[in-house]
C-alpha cells in the first residue's frame, strides 16, 4: 500500500506540473538517476528553464510535521506517535550539489524545493522552499534569467543521455544507498569520514560509536559493531 501511495503521489505532482506550468518554458524530467562520487543518486523531479534548474524532492506524508532548517532529522506525528525522518532539505541539497557537479554548473543557477504531498500540516515555521501547496506559483516566482536558451538545450541533452544510460537505474541507486548506509568508513549523509568516538555523558558514557568528521554540521552516528 505504501508503494502504491508513493507512486500515486509522484503522479499527482507530475500531473500538477503539466497542468500549471508552461511546458515550453519549463522542461520536465522525472526520476533521474545521476552518477556521483558517493554512488548514483535519484532525483524525483527536475525542471530546466532560463530561470534556473529546479530540483524538487517530494514527500508523501500525513500528520503533523516538525522540523528546523539546520537540524539533521525532522519529526512526523500521527495520533500521538512520533516518527523521525531525515531532514529533506539536507537530502535535496546534497542531490542538488551532485547535479551541479555532474552538469558542471555554478550552484547559483539551482533552486532546491521540497514539496509535501498529502495531508501533512507544518507545525514548525518552514522556509519558503518547503511547501505543501502552491508549487507552481513558487516556481514561477523566479523571473530573473540565469541561463541562456543554448545552456538550457545543453543541460537537457546531458540529462536525456543520463536517462537513457542503462548503467544508471533505480535498482543501482538503491543498491548504492544500502552500501552507503552500511559503510563504517564513509558518512552516508555528507560523505565525510566516520571516526570512532566515546560518549562523554549520560547513561551511555564511555560507549564507543562512529561519528561524522564534519560534526557539528553533520550529526550522523552509528553504533560500533
Amino acid at each position: 500500500m505504501s508503494v502504491l501511495k508513493g507512486w500515486l503521489g509522484e503522479k499527482l505532482v507530475q500531473f500538477g506540473m503539466w497542468m500549471n506550468i508552461d511546458s515550453q518554458a519549463y522542461q520536465r524530467l522525472h526520476n533521474v538517476v545521476i552518477p556521483s562520487s558517493n554512488g548514483p543518486t535519484q532525483i524525483d523531479h527536475i525542471l530546466v528553464s532560463i530561470y534556473g534548474v529546479f530540483v524538487i524532492e517530494t514527500k508523501n506524508m500525513t500528520g503533523w510535521i516538525f522540523g528546523e532548517e539546520k537540524s539533521s532529522s525532522w519529526m512526523q506525528t500521527i495520533h500521538g506517535k512520533k516518527y523521525p525522518f531525515q531532514n529533506p532539505l539536507h537530502q535535496n541539497n546534497r542531490q542538488t550539489q551532485c547535479l551541479a557537479g555532474f552538469l558542471q554548473l555554478d550552484s547559483t543557477v539551482f533552486h532546491s524545493v521540497v514539496f509535501f504531498i498529502g495531508d501533512a500540516v507544518f507545525k514548525s515555521p518552514m522556509p519558503d522552499n518547503v511547501r505543501s501547496g502552491g508549487l507552481s506559483k513558487y516556481i514561477k516566482s523566479f523571473t530573473a534569467p540565469l541561463l541562456t536558451p543554448d545552456e538550457v538545450t545543453k543541460i537537457l541533452g546531458r540529462l536525456a543521455s543520463t536517462k537513457s544510460d542503462p548503467s544508471l537505474t533505480k535498482r543501482k541507486h538503491l543498491h548504492s544507498l544500502k552500501a552507503r548506509f552500511s559503510s563504517t568508513t564513509v558518512c552516508p549523509k555528507c560523505s565525510g569520514t566516520l571516526v570512532e568516538r566515546s560518549a562523554k555523558t549520560g547513561k551511555n558514557a564511555g560507549n564507543k560509536f562512529l561519528g561524522c568528521s564534519h560534526y557539528p554540521s553533520c550529526k550522523f552516528t552509528r553504533a560500533v559493531g
